[in-house]
């Protein structure tokens, strides 16, 4: 058979390096995947074509990677035959049995050697047992040979920061066991489940886009200046908000939009004030902020502003009002209870306020390669720590993934989403049991998903069986679990208002220009305030412009952006009285580059005071 692969090389005008070892390895695969000659060229041609090799000199070096592409296509050929099929793997069994607890703990598929999972084939009649041993060496030697960059970091699961740490040895998912030897009855035990209400997910799947009109954005705006005026008036503090417009010698107050006279950044001598139809037909006029000793203005903005205009043309400001932060309990949209919720034999379902999370953000994979060992990592992590929610926001298959960009992958953006996301989720769901929920929030970065915001939820398809515990969401979306309110948007807005953001005399004391940005969504009220949008956010208002909206102070403000990650509890007044907080997180990316990147871990207790929170690199 040597001799028949090495004519078939040849015919197809290659040669090869080392040629005695490079046969031996071919033959192996002939075996072990039951391939002629012909197929095993074919595939080599495949391979040779989509990884862009230079020359037709093939090298042992080249081997290990098209192991893993004749791996890949066997697994994908046992998929569309039996699509129910669960393929077990090594790692399984160390699982089950409990023979690698260290492994468990640092991942549950341990890099480097992170390919595909594939099944063991038995060796055709004719190879004898010297054959099959030589190849089952083989196969282990190359499946440990290559590493990665991801895979010789030397630091796992490193805590960077972490929030209220003197709270950390009360830890509310204290699930760590005392024996190892439990560890198959100890994950199979019911667990406490967290309810989950949806408040806003929109706008729904399928939906059509890019049909928005120049009166749609019209009307989102003025809805948002209207919105604003009557929060204002119904505060009590201030009068009857007046046309800023008119000409007066006295002082007046005035609500707006703050826009920008030209297409340049927002500077001091180029802040207009825009004005509803209602009280000034939609007109603008300049604003002098030189009297004021702080700011913080950024385009799209809404504000209340005091001061005089006495030539009609220019506004002389001596008083902004930023900050008009609603209530926990107002505006609450009516929660959707999901049929997911209803209670299974042997779970409890707690309303307490009380809940172990884990986030992470996208992209789940590292620049030089397809294999999602970060993602396989983190799975890792949950499995060992047990929170009893899993947030994983987008990109799952990242647009600006080098190998996706150059277009050399050879699946299409479904089948890796359903593969290297999906079908992970499940074992990890099947693995954990019931209890464990798992949410996805799609990103406009996913090549997999409509390029558009407000984006609505992945239409995820999955088996029965687990399909009451993986939940898709909006981008941006509000959803309450165990009482806890979160809002969640995947657009890096922190980032965008950081750059459009012109500001004198930090108005927080602390100087904390991050806290600062994150409330400017709160005082809003609007996950994305911004206006115009930034060039990289396809904004589309004719879609469910309330999906923007944050009508309730969120307990959890989830704003994954690529600044570094942080962990924020923005405190402020409401009424005067009443003292509401709110803590904010990114979590940064779980891959950067050819590393890891981080994730947090909260244990959410009562409020963000009895609560702590880590920053954690993979």
């Amino acid at each position: 058979m040597d001799t028949e692969i090495k004519a078939e090389f040849e015919k197809g005008g290659f040669s090869m390096v080392e040629e005695d070892e490079i046969l031996q390895k071919c033959l192996t695969y002939c075996i072990n995947y039951k391939l002629s000659p012909a197929d095993l060229v074919a595939n080599w041609e495949i391979y040779y074509l989509n990884r862009q090799l230079n020359g037709l000199r093939i090298e042992s070096s080249y081997m290990d990677g098209f192991l893993t592409h004749l791996q890949h296509d066997q697994k994908e050929r046992i998929i569309k035959e039996e699509p129910n099929l669960h393929i077990y793997s090594s790692n399984d069994i160390d699982m089950l049995h409990g023979e690698e607890q260290d492994s468990i703990k640092e991942g549950l598929l341990n890099t480097p050697n992170h390919f595909p999972e594939m099944p063991d084939l038995e060796s055709n009649a004719a190879s004898t047992p010297a054959t099959s041993e030589k190849s089952s060496s083989t196969m282990k030697l190359n499946l440990n040979s290559r590493i990665t960059p991801f895979g010789q970091r030397m630091n796992k699961f490193v805590s960077q920061f972490t929030l209220n740490d003197q709270l950390i040895g009360q830890s509310l998912n204290s699930k760590e066991p005392q024996n190892m030897d439990d560890d198959v009855i100890r994950r199979i035990q019911p667990g406490e489940r967290c309810s989950l209400h949806i408040h806003c997910s929109l706008p729904e799947p399928g939906c059509r886009f890019m049909y928005d009109k120049i009166e749609d954005r019209f009307n989102s705006l003025e809805y948002r200046i209207k919105r604003h005026s009557s929060a204002f008036l119904t505060s009590g503090l201030y009068g009857e908000p007046n046309d800023a417009t008119l000409a007066s010698q006295k002082n007046i107050f005035a609500v707006g939009m703050i826009c920008c006279d030209g297409e340049g950044r927002l500077n001091e001598k180029s802040i207009m004030l825009q004005g509803s139809v209602e009280h000034s037909g939609g007109q603008s006029v300049r604003v002098d902020l030189q009297k004021l000793h702080q700011f913080s203005l950024f385009p799209g903005q809404v504000i209340g502003i005091e001061g005089h205009n006495p030539s009609g043309h220019c506004l002389l400001a001596s008083k902004v009002i930023e900050n008009l932060p609603l209530a926990p309990d107002v505006g609450l949209p009516p929660a959707k209870k999901q049929a997911m919720d209803h209670e299974q034999k042997g779970f409890t379902s707690i309303t307490s306020r009380v809940l172990s999370v884990v986030l992470a953000t996208g992209p789940f994979t590292t620049t030089d390669n397809m294999l999602f060992e970060p993602f396989k990592e983190l799975l890792a992590y949950a499995t060992r720590k047990q929170p009893q929610l899993l947030i994983l926001m987008g990109p799952f298959i990242d647009s600006e993934h080098p190998e996706i960009k150059k277009g050399t992958v050879d699946r299409t953006f479904d089948e890796i989403f359903h593969v290297e996301i999906l079908r992970r989720l499940q074992d990890y769901t099947q693995y954990m049991g019931s209890a464990v929920r798992v949410i996805l929030v799609p990103s406009i970065r996913d090549a997999n998903h409509d390029f558009v915001f407000p984006q609505s939820a992945f239409d995820i398809e999955i088996s029965d069986d687990t399909k009451h515990q993986i939940s898709g969401l909006a981008n941006p979306c509000l959803f309450s679990t165990n009482e806890i309110m979160f809002g969640c948007c995947t657009v890096d807005i922190v980032k965008q208002l950081s750059s459009e953001e012109l500001s004198r005399n930090s108005i927080d004391v602390s100087g904390d220009r991050i806290r600062r940005l994150a409330m400017h969504l709160l005082n809003q009220h609007s996950f994305y305030p911004l206006y115009p949008p930034s060039t990289s956010v396809p904004l589309d208002l004719s879609l469910a412009p309330e999906a923007m909206e944050i009508p309730c102070t969120p307990d959890v403000l989830l704003l994954p952006s690529d600044l570094a990650p942080f962990i924020k509890v923005l405190n402020y007044e409401s009424s005067g009285e009443e003292t509401v907080s709110c803590m904010c997180i990114n979590p940064g990316r779980l891959a950067k580059g050819i590393g890891g990147g981080t994730f947090v871990e909260l244990n959410y207790n009562e409020d963000s005071n009895n609560s702590y929170a880590s920053i954690i690199r993979i």
